[in-house]
């Protein structure tokens, strides 16, 4: 059942009755509320309001800001179970396991590590020729660009850095994930100054104008590549500065003579952590001769066994893909792959007894490296074990791919893995687990899976601008 605090929490920001755009429940297909249909015109006054507000914002100064922002996450810890029976609802994601209350605790996580972190002036030259320092003040507004998948997080993520540096931020949430997002705002705007942080509830023409506008300063994107492109593109007229989060199909590799046992619940949730709806989830895993058998079996017993069904149910930790597309890609990829011969060791079907977008936690084994589910970003439930007998050749087809956000090595012996490591190409490699972020380490993308850091001091930089002060330097 619903939280009843999440009712009054989106009757606060959903469009009144007989207007907005209907938002299914992930899981049942019911409407669970209605989201706001704002329009070009909505977004250029709440940027023109941002841009007046923002001086003042920056003008209350660091520590100021750093106060506020932690009300606003001691705001959002105070209705952390009705944001995320929203969020559960509205994404799919089960309220247990690695999944939506999982996501707020991140977002309250994030927010204060924002707040605290300190981005000093950094001295260049201070002798007696002269003495120079690097500065960083806000850059204007910032437009934030967020995806369906982890919504709440992600966006903390994006504003968390852009009001902690002066900035005032327009937030664009994905079209499948509105509410979630708005209400989460309306909480932090309870303590927050008028015009700082503002929601937009549009299509695609809004985002479209949000990257092009005149008084947008920054854009933060976190979504496809293929959108990315687009924004990139639109941005070329205000030239925007811009931190793109894009596509990832993430590459892990087991090494020879790797215990199977002590990694495959590691394993399993680098691949299917939100069912696995995540930009850096394990998506294709190279595993050698010596223990590919292993290895499969544990996966798929792990697969097996875990619960998956409706998020509310506290006994879920799985549930369904978010949209109707993305079902129908894991579909496809997984029916080319069965098509070509490759074994599904367990799920490869739908699960029509829990819902229209249940998809089984999928292993498939026996796959070539050029097979699509290996190719394509499948951002679901089915993972492609590809055998491999030469190590050189398993690092060929991991980087053989033009995306580079994360990948993993694998391996009993601590001083192979880390050369491993220095092999892979991509933003952030991991050693012996999948995924893991924390809020000090910079995370980014490589090839096309996007450009600039976020979190610690690099994202405090990178929603910044630089200015150097310079002058006489100490007299002898």
């Amino acid at each position: 059942m619903t939280d009843t605090s999440a009712a009054a929490l989106l009757d606060r920001i959903q469009a009144p009755e007989g207007s907005g755009r209907e938002i299914p429940d992930a899981a049942t297909r019911e409407t669970i509320g209605r989201a706001p249909v704002h329009t070009v015109a909505d977004l250029d006054d709440a940027i023109a309001r941002a841009k007046a507000a923002q001086p003042a914002w920056e003008g209350l100064g660091h520590a100021e800001r750093s106060e506020l922002l932690l009300a606003a996450a001691d705001a959002i810890d105070a209705n952390a179970e009705a944001l995320a029976h929203i969020l559960s609802r509205e994404q799919g994601k089960p309220l247990n396991g690695p999944n939506a209350r999982f996501e707020l605790g991140a977002c309250t996580a994030w927010l204060r590590t924002n707040a605290t972190t300190v981005l000093e002036p950094e001295v260049l030259i201070d002798d007696e020729s002269m003495h120079a320092e690097l500065v960083y003040k806000a850059a204007g507004v910032v437009g934030a660009i967020g995806p369906w998948n982890w919504p709440l997080m992600i966006t903390i993520w994006q504003i968390g850095p852009s009001l902690r540096m002066g900035n005032t931020v327009v937030v664009k949430p994905s079209e499948y994930t509105p509410l979630s997002v708005l209400a989460m705002l309306a909480v932090m705007n309870d303590v927050l100054p008028a015009d700082v942080l503002t929601g937009i509830s549009g299509d695609r023409e809004v985002g479209a104008r949000l990257s092009s506008h005149p008084d947008i300063a920054k854009i933060m994107f976190t979504g496809s590549t293929a959108t990315g492109r687009k924004i990139i593109e639109a941005s070329a007229g205000n030239l925007a500065r811009l931190t793109l989060e894009m596509g990832g199909n993430d590459a892990g590799i087991v090494l020879p003579g790797t215990d199977p046992a002590a990694i495959a619940e590691d394993l399993f949730w680098g691949a299917f952590l939100n069912t696995g709806q995540t930009c850096a989830a394990l998506k294709r895993l190279y595993v050698h001769d010596s223990v590919y058998d292993q290895v499969v079996e544990a996966l798929a017993g792990i697969a097996a066994s875990m619960p998956m069904g409706n998020g509310l149910d506290e006994n879920n930790v799985l549930g369904p893909l978010q949209n109707r597309p993305q079902f129908d890609i894991v579909s496809r990829l997984v029916e080319d792959a069965r098509a070509r011969g490759a074994r599904i060791v367990t799920g490869g079907e739908a699960a029509p007894e829990l819902g229209e977008l249940f998809y089984r936690p999928t292993i498939v084994a026996d796959i070539s490296n050029d097979a699509d589910l290996v190719q394509e970003e499948q951002f679901g439930p089915a993972l492609p074990v590809i055998r491999y007998s030469d190590v050189d050749q398993a690092f060929a087809w991991a980087n053989g791919i033009d995306a580079g956000l994360g990948a993993s090595v694998w391996s009993s012996d601590p001083e192979a893995a880390r050369e491993a490591a220095t092999r892979m190409q991509s933003g952030t490699v991991w050693i012996n687990t999948h995924g893991g972020i924390h809020p000090m380490v910079p995370f980014g993308g490589v090839k096309a899976s996007g450009y600039g850091l976020e979190f610690g001091v690099e994202g405090l930089k990178s929603v910044s601008v630089t200015q150097v002060v310079s002058g006489p330097g100490r007299k002898g």
